[in-house]
């Protein structure tokens, strides 16, 4: 890269052009401009999104408790404060979970049909069940 490329990536990221469109001017990679951004303090939000001077978003919210949420920059945007926001959230809204790994299954302890996220090789609906099937099924062996 120039010195002149270098200059020009630095005037148009100060006009709030993106990284793309950055690269598509210039004739260079996307990822060697985003770099140079990144190595001289040039990264941040996109154009057109409003940032306060402590550095959070408008959005800067968590979903759950509406506490503030302190981003970094280079990092994926956080939607939730803490684990126990976003497990609480997960368990009250089922149905906007974009849940791919779901599989169904009859319970080797109980006969009661299940489901499950994320294993493929559940066999019972509960550790109860487990405990239940694999230890207390033999009571004659004492």
């Amino acid at each position: 890269m120039t010195d002149g490329q270098r200059q020009q990536i630095i005037q148009l990221r100060k006009e709030g052009c993106g990284y793309t469109a950055i690269a598509k001017e210039l004739d260079i990679s996307r990822d060697t401009v985003r770099s140079f951004c990144r190595r001289n303090g040039l990264a941040g939000e996109m154009p057109g999104k409003t940032v306060n001077p402590d550095g959070q978003t408008e959005d800067g919210f968590c979903r759950e408790c509406g506490n503030k949420l302190r981003q970094s920059e280079g990092i994926k945007k956080k939607i939730f404060c803490c684990r126990e926001c976003r497990e609480k959230w997960w368990h009250e809204h089922p149905g906007q979970i974009k849940q791919r790994a779901v599989y169904s299954f009859v319970c080797a302890g109980c006969g009661k049909a299940f489901t499950a996220y994320g294993n493929s090789h559940r066999k019972y609906c509960s550790h109860e069940c487990y405990v239940r099937s694999r230890f207390k099924g033999g009571e004659d062996n004492g």
